[in-house]
């Protein structure tokens, strides 16, 4: 599946990245009863998908918003299987409500997991201190330099509360260098099967 010539997931393992980049440094970290979500590039459902999961087994109830400028469509996210491929067939009736739910509105797709899907250019999120994790999956600074930008950087910056989180399967230098710039704290990990390293965010102040 590609758009803006570039994949919607990496080619050595969606959900294999989707682990590694997300839920392992990410998602894991926080120790807390409830958390709030955001993804930049909600595209085929998979990272809000290995969210849920998390969420059952802890018993962690999320906030999820997953922002998202074009939207996949249903023939494309059929063709992916997730739920098979995950050996979670109970769950499909859940990832089929991320879907088709309405846009712009909460809609609770299980005791754990509320989901709410924004269609919306990501240069106009404008939140304050609303989420504490992040999860940036937008396309790569090769095609979209834009949305890799001090300017994003700073967005994502005050839509975090303190000790907030962001994660990202970019290490580019520019990136980096834009995180830092608008004050985060940045530590390089190593990255997912393809890729030497990703980043991570942490708001400090």
């Amino acid at each position: 599946m590609v758009d803006w010539d570039e994949h919607y997931h990496s080619r050595y393992g969606a959900i294999q990245e989707a682990y590694h980049v997300f839920i392992n440094p990410g998602f894991s970290t926080f120790k807390k009863a409830s958390i709030a979500v955001l993804e930049i590039g909600f595209g085929t459902g998979l990272n809000a998908l290995v969210t849920l999961l998390e969420a059952h087994r802890r018993k962690l109830r999320v906030e999820y918003t997953g922002v998202e400028a074009f939207p996949v469509s249903a023939n494309e996210i059929e063709q992916l299987n997730f739920t098979r491929k995950l050996n979670i067939l109970d769950q499909e009736e859940n990832f089929q409500k991320m879907h088709s739910c309405s846009w712009e509105q909460p809609y609770l797709i299980s005791d754990y997991f509320t989901l709410t899907k924004r269609k919306l250019d990501f240069k106009k999120i404008d939140e304050e201190n609303c989420y504490d994790l992040i999860y940036f999956d937008a396309f790569g600074p090769r095609v979209q330099p834009e949305l890799w930008t001090e300017f994003i950087m700073g967005k994502m910056f005050r839509a975090l509360r303190l000790n907030g989180v962001l994660v990202t399967y970019s290490a580019k230098g520019s990136v980096r260098r834009a995180m830092l710039t608008v004050g985060f704290k940045v530590e390089r990990l190593p990255g997912p099967t393809g890729k030497r390293e990703m980043l991570r965010a942490i708001k400090m102040f």
